[in-house]
């Protein structure tokens, strides 16, 4: 039996990419999927571009906010209407592999597993090859996810059925990595599909390409999702610092 995955998909002024996105959906080999995205508010062609689509393919569903709320405020706007067993993540400039949906499914059948990712490449914002693959440790512990996000967004699937809609604060940060840390701290332990199923795309004006936002939005999610002092947060800021800089780099091969 195929269950339903429903795939979360923010956008904001992606004109440029969401056609690929889209695209690299639509090709799945496996076809039980509905795919939601919501857009905060473009001010570019990207509403008129995903209201083509989903005119032609049924399972592309559109919600539009009324004015800008952030990513993940969208992002929350598209998994409160999610209805399939599986919740997948992507970002309206990166893209799947065909097979990166049946793959993980089966993955997850398999090995009795409620959450997975995999490995990815890396592409310029033309979409040209870095030849740049980012594994990670398998399995992943928590207390590894802790130090350092190894869960690439874009390739992230869990059992809503068994978790539940994860539904967290907007007005933090790396929203993302505290969705998989809440999982982590559940089940222990994750194990990622040990292939590359997904590009991610690397803009020049993305959050992630500023190594100090980065560390700001990090220590925020020290400090008010996990609720540490100031003090004990700068600590772990170090060992973040100290994993991020040396320890993720021998997951980041060069292909």
């Amino acid at each position: 039996m195929n269950e339903l995955v429903s795939i979360i998909v923010p956008t904001y002024n992606t004109e440029k990419f969401i056609r690929q996105t889209i695209e690299s959906v639509q090709n799945q080999t496996y076809t039980n999927w509905e795919m939601i995205l919501a857009d905060d508010a473009s001010t570019d062609n990207t509403v008129a571009i995903i209201e083509e689509y989903a005119q032609k393919d049924s399972r592309i569903k559109l919600s539009k906010l009324p004015k800008n709320r952030g990513n993940g405020f969208a992002r929350n706007t598209a998994l409160e209407k999610a209805t399939g067993k599986y919740i997948a993540y992507l970002d309206a400039d990166d893209l799947w592999l065909p097979e990166k949906l049946e793959k993980q499914i089966q993955f997850l059948k398999e090995n009795n597993l409620h959450f997975t990712f995999s490995f990815y490449d890396s592409i310029d914002e033309e979409g040209n090859d870095l030849n740049r693959r980012v594994e990670s440790p398998n399995p992943l512990t928590y207390k590894q996810l802790f130090f350092c996000n190894y869960v690439g967004n874009l390739t992230a699937i869990y059992d809503a059925d068994y978790f539940g809609k994860i539904i967290l604060e907007t007005t933090q940060k790396r929203q993302d990595w505290r969705i998989w840390l809440a999982i982590l701290k559940q089940i222990k332990i994750a194990k990622p599909v040990p292939e590359s199923l997904a590009y991610y795309r690397i803009r020049k004006d993305s959050v992630s390409s500023s190594k100090f936002k980065l560390i700001k939005h990090n220590f925020v999610v020290y400090r008010q999702f996990h609720g540490y002092n100031f003090v004990f947060a700068i600590l772990l800021m170090i060992q973040f610092l100290y994993t991020q800089l040396i320890v993720k780099q021998q997951y980041i091969k060069k292909i």
